[in-house]
């Protein structure tokens, strides 16, 4: 789809169990470089404002949800998207069934099937921690240092990202229902059989320790869109360098996507 003039209003969705805040400043800082007069921060049902609320075992209701949740708050489409793991996947099937309501996509960190298999999108060597922190989603500490050790790899402001972390769950805590309510629907999520229409960019983690990066790389393939890849940043790779993402979506935006 084509338009006339640059738009300036974005998206963004997290992923799986996390929510607007979890974004810390690379909003702002994503702001300082690319074209954005407006971002709006988009929970996923389940999670942040919308804690409360049970969270949907598919991806194509959560795109009914936050499609209805931006209605309802007069942000009309069409939508540049920033979206990373689960929120990816929830972006690419809103671009799939809504075509002229996604103007553009940014995927960060993302997967799914048939494009990756299993082993890939979640890396085995994890699983045992990851089934820990399952088990002991109550312990508040617990989960969110493993958390982050999964899936940051810069550790300069770890204390104080942990108390932020925790600060969110306190106030605005995912069950551990809605959790697995979200894990399954990002496990059965299967990418359309083509590629949304919408200009899209694919950018992932040489060193994300929870997703293997060749899971964009399979995606960024198959569908011949724009791919670029962080050399040290791990599966948050907002937080570990949310200068390098401005500057990778400013650089697409002049050469590769022009509106």
């Amino acid at each position: 789809m084509a338009h006339k003039t640059r738009m300036k209003h974005w998206v963004f969705l997290r992923g799986l169990g996390r929510e607007a805040r979890h974004w810390g400043d690379f909003p702002q800082r994503f702001a300082q470089t690319v074209p954005a007069e407006n971002i709006t921060l988009q929970d996923l049902a389940g999670n942040g404002v919308y804690h409360a609320q049970r969270s949907p075992t598919s991806v194509r209701a959560m795109v009914e949800f936050i499609r209805q949740q931006l209605a309802d708050a007069k942000v009309k489409p069409p939508h540049q998207l920033v979206a990373m793991s689960l929120g990816a996947m929830v972006a690419i099937e809103w671009a799939a069934q809504y075509p002229a309501e996604v103007a553009r996509l940014v995927l960060i960190n993302t997967s799914m099937r048939p494009l990756s298999n299993s082993a890939e999108r979640l890396r085995p060597q994890n699983w045992p921690a990851l089934a820990a922190v399952a088990l002991r989603w109550s312990n508040a500490g617990f989960a969110e240092r493993t958390i982050f050790r999964l899936t940051c790899n810069r550790v300069d402001t770890r204390t104080a990202d942990e108390a932020t972390w925790l600060e969110i769950r306190a106030t605005a805590p995912v069950g551990a229902a809605n959790l697995t309510r979200q894990l399954v629907a990002a496990s059965r999520y299967r990418a359309p059989a083509t590629a949304p229409l919408c200009p899209m960019l694919v950018l992932s983690s040489g060193a994300d320790a929870l997703v293997n990066p060749v899971c964009s790389h399979h995606l960024a393939s198959s569908w011949q869109v724009a791919h670029r890849q962080h050399p040290w940043a791990g599966h948050d790779l907002p937080h570990d360098d949310a200068h390098w993402v401005g500057h990778q979506v400013a650089a697409w935006l002049e050469l590769d996507a022009p509106l």
